[in-house]
């Protein structure tokens, strides 16, 4: 017999570690088994798991227990990304801590050496953290972006790249940070709005006629300045076009030039020019063939290119100092306090610099084009499909990808340069040098390139790389192209569009089949979670609170294609009652003597409670099976839940106990029989979401039949393929009459207050003749469970009666007796007036297009739900005063 409860603290790790030494993990090896996989989104090897991981995870292995389940050779992929910069930082922050050199006194090799220690001490965090979430990956396959394998396809990867002409080496601007002295990607930026100023100076114009007036945030970069734009056709400017200002602090005369960049209604209508230190002055040099003038070094410190008195400068103090010469001079023509965007490095914290340096990069344009064909002819789907517009303009705007980051932990970039700088691209050094000498005629000193690779650019390998490739392995055939992309809609650009990218180029198809974008988890309010705002919930304190399958019911049921989750931990709880409604009908099954019988047939059950719940059943497996395999998780988890909950724990095992404890010996066996082939069902259909608990119950119930009830794990049972021909529309009807008679029999009495301690009559006032049989046949127990003194035929329903119908069935509660039909009807009527009025409050705000342009996004959406709820409960309340107005 079950326990009372479930528990899952003792049941968890014991489960997993069963699983996991089973091998059960692994794909099949059955070579007629349709190959499905999945590579996980590698999280980063210093990461540890919070709420969107659990999400993407959850979805994971709901398809992957899924369609493991269907017969499928189903991989899940597991690895951990390298992840440059973060790694670096925890390490150089840890030698930090304990007093130990720093990353340039221990010099790359040693420090590289302790990286590779911490990752071998601490880098399998989030490994285990996935384990405990229930993650059904095939770890026997686990890989590191950094791992021998991943190494040499980056090698070759790059190399190919280069001898085609799609990688190479040009000095552009990149996102620098100044504390880590690399480029970083346009991921890694973190938009912040700050306090700041613009300062307005000006420019005298170098024949002493007058000045132009140019304002900026970012006085420090006036000492790169090469130019003034004014847009064509400004008027105030059009005398000015070819002539020269003088640059006052560095005395440096500069051209005014046409250009439509410059707006005329912003500010004076003229902008500096500094192509080495903003991304769109960039853009207008190229255009006008203007210098490159950068005045920083790696450390953001003013460089040798600016005069004397600035060299060494901080940037920050640089901008004081320009500020005060200006002032100095006359020059400072108006300060203004602004609150504008400036970009930050998201874990240095410090303000990143438009940087011009040497990079490598790749011809991202060119990549782009076959991956942008082969989403619109449909090789890759994305799910929900509008987020094809995101990866279509993103890649139809595609700038070079700057793949080289002045780090060194990574991987190092495969280029060697001779004496006379000439480079050398190979996968080994040995080759490199071997080219070298025959153009040389000799053996020379080869350098290696410094800098490593973006991370993004090995994960961009990530679905081949990880099954072999380049060498042709047996996993590579089989596997390839992965068959589904679960992932966040914030890196659609930086890695799925990378892995379409290469995977296309490399492979000659698309990585996947199908990219799932799931949702951002927020609070319960709506918000963003963050940990400045105190409102981030740790997916493990959730699992150590509510358990695992809780928490993984709660993500899938809310995690609906066309919206955000907004977790609250009642949810969770809820869905852990959910978890506990199961375990009891369960033990109420073994109670009753509910075992399976060796050569049941569902089809040839007779009871018409028995042919209804073997329908229900069938038809839950269907709608189940077609939302699994549609990424549609919300749908099946609801529909798990409506017939777990309702029709199987409350409807069926309520109608089922007059045939339990009746006499009839036939009808009772049937039904113990029916009761444990759907309780069997219902596990199988409920594993991939709810994995532990429902594991647990087929171990319980594995000896409860005949010949031995199942062997083997739950995970590795057939999913059930049930067919419409075992719904019986004559059941349906007949027990969907009197649920529904019960049902809305309660809603009547809880809508008009009726005492629970009232019992009127419930009477049958018009009905056909075969509806009339069936409800006076489960008069009992209609009796019993809506709590009415009897059920009867009537003619007509007596003044003070409320009437409903159902399935064209006429029924009424006398319950003039039991409750003041005046007052109930002024009570409802007060409600509604209410409810009409907070409605109306609710659609103003809603219609005003300022509240909904400047509300937050979560507060705009939470008018809309209490709108809905609103007009919804309003609906309601009108039906039960219209039954009361009707009633007398």
């Amino acid at each position: 017999m079950l326990d009372k409860t479930f528990d899952p603290k003792t049941a968890e790790p014991r489960l997993y570690a069963a699983w996991e030494a089973s091998g059960a993990f692994a794909p099949t090896d059955d070579p007629a088994a349709e190959p499905f996989s999945i590579v996980i989104p590698p999280p980063n090897v210093t990461g540890s798991l919070h709420i969107g991981h659990a999400l993407n995870n959850t979805l994971q292995d709901v398809l992957i227990r899924f369609e493991r389940m269907r017969g499928k050779a189903a991989l899940w992929l597991p690895g951990t990304d390298h992840a440059g910069i973060a790694t670096q930082m925890v390490v150089e922050r840890q030698l930090a801590a304990q007093g130990n050199q720093s990353r340039r006194d221990l010099g790359r090799e040693d420090f590289v050496a302790k990286v590779w220690e911490w990752k071998a001490q601490s880098g399998g965090t989030i490994v285990n953290q996935l384990k405990r979430l229930g993650a059904s990956c095939d770890w026997s396959r686990e890989r590191f972006t950094l791992d021998e394998g991943l190494s040499a396809a980056v090698r070759k990867v790059f190399v190919q790249l280069y001898k085609e002409k799609l990688l190479y080496r040009d000095k552009r601007l990149v996102n620098w940070d100044p504390h880590f002295q690399t480029a970083i990607s346009d991921l890694e930026v973190e938009q912040r709005e700050v306090e700041g100023h613009f300062w307005h100076f000006a420019y005298p114009l170098e024949d002493g006629s007058g000045e132009i007036v140019v304002a900026t945030t970012r006085p420090e970069t006036m000492l790169g300045d090469v130019a003034v734009a004014v847009h064509p056709t400004d008027e105030r400017y059009q005398h000015l076009i070819g002539k020269c200002v003088r640059l006052p602090i560095v005395n440096r005369p500069v051209p005014i030039v046409a250009d439509e960049y410059a707006d005329p209604e912003k500010g004076s209508g003229a902008v500096k020019i500094t192509p080495a230190h903003d991304f769109n002055d960039f853009a207008v040099g190229k255009r006008h063939n203007l210098p490159l003038i950068s005045v920083f070094d790696d450390f953001a410190k003013i460089n040798d290119n600016a005069p004397p008195e600035y060299r060494g400068l901080d940037r920050f103090e640089a901008r004081k100092k320009v500020v005060e010469t200006f002032e100095a001079l006359g020059l400072l023509r108006g300060i203004e306090k602004t609150r504008h965007v400036v970009p930050h490095g998201d874990r240095s914290g410090v303000v990143v610099e438009p940087y011009l340096t040497d990079q490598w990069y790749v011809a991202a344009d060119v990549l782009a084009q076959p991956a942008i064909k082969a989403v619109e002819e449909g090789a890759t789907v994305f799910v929900p499909r509008h987020w094809e517009k995101t990866y279509f303009e993103w890649m139809r705007n595609i700038q070079p990808w700057c793949v080289s980051r002045q780090l060194w932990w990574g991987h190092r970039i495969p280029a060697w340069y001779g004496p006379d700088g000439k480079v050398f691209v190979e996968e080994t050094e040995d080759e490199a040098r071997r080219q070298a000498r025959e153009l040389y005629g000799r053996d020379v000193d080869l350098r290696q390139d410094e800098d490593v690779l973006d991370t993004w650019f090995s994960s961009g390998l990530w679905p081949f790389s990880t099954l072999g490739w380049p060498e042709k392995t047996d996993d590579l055939r089989r596997f390839y192209p992965t068959h589904t992309l679960v992932t966040g809609f914030d890196i659609i650009f930086f890695w799925v569009a990378r892995m379409m990218m290469q995977g296309i180029h490399f492979t000659g198809e698309v990585p996947f089949k199908r990219v799932f974008i799931n949702a951002l988890v927020r609070d319960a309010s709506g918000a963003k979670m963050s940990k400045s705002k105190g409102n981030v919930m740790d997916p493990l304190e959730l699992v150590d609170e509510f358990g695992a399958d809780a928490l993984r019911f709660t993500l899938t049921a809310m995690s609906g294609q066309a919206r955000d989750i907004k977790l609250a931990k009642p949810r969770i709880e809820g869905y852990r009652n959910f978890g506990t409604k199961l375990w009891n009908a369960t033990r109420f099954c073994q109670m009753n003597g509910c075992a399976r019988a060796e050569g049941f047939d569902p089809a040839a059950v007779k009871a018409p409670l028995n042919r209804w719940i073997v329908g229900e059943t069938a038809r839950t497996a269907q709608a189940v099976t077609a939302a699994l395999a549609d990424c549609g998780f919300d749908e099946a988890a609801n529909q798990l839940y409506r017939f777990i909950w309702n029709r199987f724990c409350d409807w069926y095992v309520e109608l089922a106990k007059p045939l339990l404890n009746g006499a009839d010996a036939a009808a009772k066996a049937e039904t113990q029989a029916t009761t444990a082939w759907v309780l069997d069902v219902v596990l199988k259909l409920l594993h991939p979401v709810m994995p532990y608990i429902t594991e647990e119950l087929w171990a319980q119930t594995a000896d409860l039949g005949a010949p031995r009830g199942h062997d083997g794990f739950l995970m590795t049972a057939r999913w059930p393929d049930l067919g419409p021909e075992l719904i019986d529309p004559a059941a349906d009807a007949e027990i969907g009459l009197i649920i529904e008679a019960i049902s809305e029999g309660r809603s009547v009495r809880a809508e008009l207050n009726v005492p629970n301690s009232a019992r009127p009559s419930l009477l049958i006032v018009e009905a056909g003749e075969a509806q009339r049989r069936v409800l006076d046949a489960a008069a009992p127990l209609i009796a019993q469970l809506l709590r009415v003194a009897e059920v009867k035929s009537v003619d007509a329903a007596p003044e003070g009666s409320i009437p409903y119908v159902v399935e064209g069935v006429t029924l009424a509660l006398p319950v003039a007796e039991f409750i003041d039909l005046a007052a109930e009807r002024a009570r409802l009527a007060k409600e509604v007036a209410g409810l009409a009025a907070d409605i109306d409050r609710t659609a103003k705000k809603l219609g005003n297009p300022d509240f909904v342009a400047r509300a937050p996004e979560e507060v705009v959406e939470e008018n809309r739900e209490r709108l809905a709820d609103a007009e919804a409960a309003k609906a309601k309340l009108e039906s039960a005063l219209a039954r009361l107005t009707a009633a007398g």
